[in-house]
């Protein structure tokens, strides 16, 4: 890491936004991962349908698309990008036993998505969160962490 230095700030230590101006657009791509721990009953609650609040998985997965599209009004010095793709899946895992979820962003821009992808996945999984607290207040969101990421200057970087 020598040589690098921390680009949303100045000389001076002032946070700024990043200049992409003179940068040349190209396809991106960013894929994120989370996991939501919870107690199996609620899990079992989840994938029979029966919670209160309805599906879920279908309103975390909306939830999720709308925090990509969302982020850079949550993260102060985030760009505002054209999210031309959003996707995010949620598999149940009784092993956890929980929920891994995996959210994919896509644009052709500037800068990449990599926090689209983190904002969609920690959004979704606060979804579920919010939605099943009422029987399981000790679910846990653990993991989350960029996996992909592909496209710009500095290529293509991925979770082995």
């Amino acid at each position: 890491m020598s040589g690098k230095r921390l680009t949303h700030f100045d000389e001076s230590g002032a946070a700024q936004m990043v200049d992409v101006s003179e940068k040349a657009a190209t396809a991106r791509l960013a894929t994120a991962e989370a996991q939501i721990v919870m107690q199996p009953e609620t899990l079992a609650l989840i994938t029979e349908g029966r919670a209160k609040k309805g599906d879920v998985i279908g309103v975390a997965r909306l939830a999720g698309i709308m925090g990509a599209k969302r982020t850079a009004d949550l993260i102060p010095l985030c760009h505002p990008l054209p999210v031309t793709k959003a996707t995010v899946d949620l598999e149940p895992d009784a092993d956890l036993p929980g929920l891994r979820i995996t959210a994919s962003v896509k644009t052709t821009g500037q800068t990449g998505v990599e926090m689209e992808a983190l904002t969609a996945a920690s959004t979704a999984a606060l979804t579920v969160y919010d939605m099943c607290k009422a029987v399981d207040r000790g679910m846990r969101i653990e993991g989350l962490r960029v996996i992909l990421k592909d496209g710009g200057k500095s290529g293509r970087y991925e979770v082995s």
